[in-house]
């Protein structure tokens, strides 16, 4: 139970520092009047009146509005295609898995946005329909990502089938999620608005997360931005609950298994490599080939889409040639742009490790141990918009402004991933209890899940604007995207050095083989099961292994019974 506790402390005293203190920081500032540069004044709820009359309701409702077709996308087009890969067999599966880890090793969305602002977004459209411009702006551009991320969880779900379970109330809890997930990022939602449209005209298209940073730090007063983030904390704060208390609900886990689709020992023993599915296995379907035709025609339409609305853009910007603004360094750029956001995704996902190997593993509240993750959950979905003004204050204080330093993401622990390590562990712990040694059923299946989350969270935290915005002020300091974005305000030449510059073509290949190799390797191993799991036992117990030799006991019996009628053996023996 200590050391459970101890390994846990570092995650709360960063959730402490990069979440608690600035959202409490927030809500006292959102009852003040802060210019920034004079005196500050208590005004009450005035700046809650203030958004109100503003408009705050429509933005609220039109970033919510932004994330329905990608809601589209993940409850409808991603589960799709993930059940004709499950049906088509085990290398379409494979196939399927790399083809979807595509998209997201292209993830540049402000290079994207640029393009399409450039070269594929009517004028006309933008000021006479803006908000449908942006809906399906959105809805395509997202696509990709949305429907590669969302169809992984729900093989890791479909993954029961295979193993003799039942997926159906896997793939409702990866639904409901990912659901959540989708409607908290949308009501957060800044990029889009920020880079095509900058919230106009008269503000139509302005979101909750781009009316909070124009209230503040374009209008010079931090009270009404402040109002605006501590409604977005407390919305996002009950989806991250929700989330969390539907996974703990239904005891939801990860259990790495086998490397093929067979049928595994009986629960309580513990084969080579930790693996322990269900006794029993599917038949195999008579209907594959037809699985294999659909998988393919979903698969092109997958590619069509991701192909037409991300890697062209990204993939003509990548081999174009242009000029960056005078005094502007490519070195400089490219430093400012990966070097911070590695550093704080390798100390954010260590930590996220640490807490979920002791709550998940090490268990110091015996059966009540999850609970541990209520603290984290209000801020499971809470991305660097809600917290920006309080973070920029504390980078002022501290004079991070334009250093190095300062462009590290604030948040030093990575909730999303110290919820998805207490479920690897959760689901590894029985084998472990059972007598599997610790590597081999602990150690070994979460080795792998640490560079593939800090390679994801590398790649998302590398790709935002809001942050560098904030504290990037002077030449030196900002990186790839927000040249892009300012170079794109400025009509001078965005299309070209700046947009290969967001994702250059020698990253993309790193982040496309690591997630590759993730996919096949490792993700295709790793079942989303749900309901009570299997109760340790000592594998050298015969009670464990009685009912497997009794099942073949009865089935030598009915085989015999078969072949020489009423229950005699050869030479008239009876069994």
């Amino acid at each position: 139970m200590v050391v459970g506790l101890l390994l846990l402390l570092p995650a709360l005293l960063a959730l402490l520092w990069s979440y608690v203190l600035p959202s409490v920081s927030t809500l006292v500032k959102s009852f003040q009047r802060d210019p920034l540069i004079g005196p500050v004044e208590q005004v009450g709820g005035a700046n809650y009146d203030r958004i109100f009359e503003m408009g705050f309701l429509g933005a609220f409702v039109f970033a919510l509005v932004l994330g329905l077709l990608p809601l589209l996308s993940a409850l409808l087009v991603a589960p799709l295609i993930a059940v004709v890969a499950d049906r088509a067999g085990r290398a379409a599966r494979l196939v399927t898995r790399g083809l979807l880890a595509l998209p997201l090793a292209g993830y540049a969305p402000v290079a994207v946005l640029v393009f399409w602002m450039l070269h594929r977004s009517d004028p006309r459209a933008l000021s006479e329909n803006p908000r449908l411009t942006l809906i399906w702006i959105v809805g395509i551009t997202s696509f990709g990502v949305v429907v590669g991320v969302a169809a992984t969880f729900f093989l890791s779900a479909l993954r029961n089938r295979r193993t003799g379970g039942r997926p159906g109330r896997a793939m409702l809890v990866t639904g409901a999620v990912l659901a959540l997930g989708i409607v908290a990022a949308a009501l957060q939602t800044y990029t889009v608005p920020a880079v095509l449209t900058g919230g106009g005209p008269a503000r139509a298209t302005v979101t909750p997360v781009l009316d909070a940073m124009q209230n503040s730090l374009v209008r010079m007063d931090l009270g009404p931005g402040a109002a605006i983030s501590t409604i977005l904390l407390v919305v996002l704060g009950v989806l991250g609950l929700a989330a969390v208390g539907l996974l703990l609900a239904t005891r939801a886990r990860f259990e790495l298994d086998g490397w093929r689709d067979r049928p595994a020992a009986p629960t309580g023993i513990v084969p080579p490599g930790g693996a322990v599915p269900s006794p029993t296995a599917p038949a195999r379907g008579g209907g594959r080939p037809l699985f294999l035709v659909l998988l393919v025609v979903a698969l092109v339409g997958f590619l069509a889409v991701t192909t037409y609305a991300v890697l062209f853009p990204w993939l003509r910007a990548a081999f174009s040639d242009g000029e960056l603004p005078m005094g502007a360094s490519a070195a400089g750029i490219h430093v400012n742009t990966w070097i911070p956001p590695l550093i704080g995704a390798l100390v954010s996902v260590t930590l996220a490790a640490l807490g979920g190997f002791a709550i998940g593993a090490l268990r110091p509240l015996g059966r009540w141990s999850e609970l541990l993750l209520l603290p984290f959950a209000p801020w499971l979905f809470v991305g660097t918009g809600p917290l920006a003004i309080a973070n920029y204050l504390r980078a002022r204080d501290f004079d991070q402004i334009d250093t190095l330093i300062g462009l590290i993401p604030p948040g030093w622990v990575s909730i999303p991933a110290l919820v998805a390590f207490t479920l690897l562990f959760r689901g590894q712990e029985p084998r472990w209890r059972a007598g599997g040694g610790f590597g081999r059923t602990v150690l070994l299946p979460a080795l792998p899940m640490f560079p593939l989350a800090v390679v994801v969270s590398w790649l998302v935290s590398a790709q935002q604007v809001l942050w560098p915005w904030l504290v990037a002020q002077g030449p030196d300091s900002r990186t790839a995207g927000l040249v892009a974005q300012l170079m794109l305000q400025q009509r001078f030449g965005a299309e070209d050095a700046a947009l290969s510059m967001v994702l250059p073509l020698p990253m993309m290949v790193l982040f496309l083989l690591v997630l590759v190799a993730a996919q096949i390797t490792y993700l295709d191993r790793l079942t989303l099961r749900t309901g009570p799991p299997p109760s340790p036992a000592d594998p050298r117990d015969l009670a464990v292994v009685a009912p497997q030799f009794r099942q073949m006991g009865e089935t030598t019996a009915r085989s015999r019974e078969g072949r020489y009628g009423g229950g005699a053996g050869p030479e008239g023996v009876k069994d």
